[in-house]
């Protein structure tokens, strides 16, 4: 199969999978299409996208995706969903975000990025306690979420994917709330990142958001049947 066998998964519903795979076409693929050509998005997007119906448990927690060496994303909770009444935060919780997370290790096992970037937070990551973290005790350790204090490479990927998902003065509020002591250590990380991104792959981050924040606007205008 597919999946693990150590989780109790059920199949997506049909109707949803095919709407949520034309918003992450819309969303996601083509957002990348726009800044840095079909070809780019082609050669290190994963070839295979899985839907799972339910949501898979591990001790950390619920898993809402998961990426497979580059080759496969799976994407899990997808019978919830409501396509008569769109949410687009909920769409970003369940799904964006996570794609750009993952999308971003991807990259990352592709061109390395510079390991002062792991040494920032070092002392501070918990590991598979993470979810034990509240958001805004993780932001005041410098950390821009709670899963981001797991380890290095998952807080390097929910800086860029948390970025894109948000618009600026949320971004901002995020900051303020990591106060005098976090905010620091988190722009510190976000240069970091921000330079890997447009020095090894030409993806500026900022245009970046802005299409992708276009196109999330853009989902009620799509044909989801």
């Amino acid at each position: 199969t597919e999946t693990d066998v150590k989780y109790d998964l059920v199949p997506a519903n049909y109707d949803n999978a095919v709407a949520l795979m034309k918003i992450v076409k819309h969303v996601w693929m083509e957002a990348y299409d726009e800044l840095w050509g079909v070809e780019n998005t082609r050669t290190y997007v994963p070839r295979l996208i899985q839907l799972i119906g339910n949501v898979a448990y591990t001790e950390s927690g619920m898993i809402l995706g998961q990426a497979e060496g580059g080759l496969k994303v799976l994407l899990f909770r997808v019978n919830e969903l409501d396509f008569s009444n769109v949410d687009v935060d909920q769409l970003n919780e369940y799904y964006f975000k996570t794609m750009h997370h993952e999308f971003t290790h991807i990259l990352n096992q592709t061109k390395a990025y510079d390991p002062a970037f792991d040494r920032i937070s070092e002392s501070d990551y918990v590991g598979s306690t993470w979810n034990h973290v509240d958001v805004v005790d993780a932001l005041k350790k410098g950390c821009i979420s709670d899963y981001a204090m797991d380890r290095a490479t998952e807080d390097f990927a929910e800086m860029v994917a948390i970025y894109v998902t948000n618009d600026a003065s949320t971004w901002e509020d995020m900051l303020a709330s990591a106060g005098t002591t976090g905010r620091p250590i988190i722009e510190k990380k976000f240069e970091i990142v921000f330079d890997y991104m447009l020095n090894s792959w030409g993806l500026d981050l900022d245009k970046l958001r802005e299409i992708v924040l276009r196109r999330q606007s853009e989902i009620t205008e799509l044909d989801l049947s």
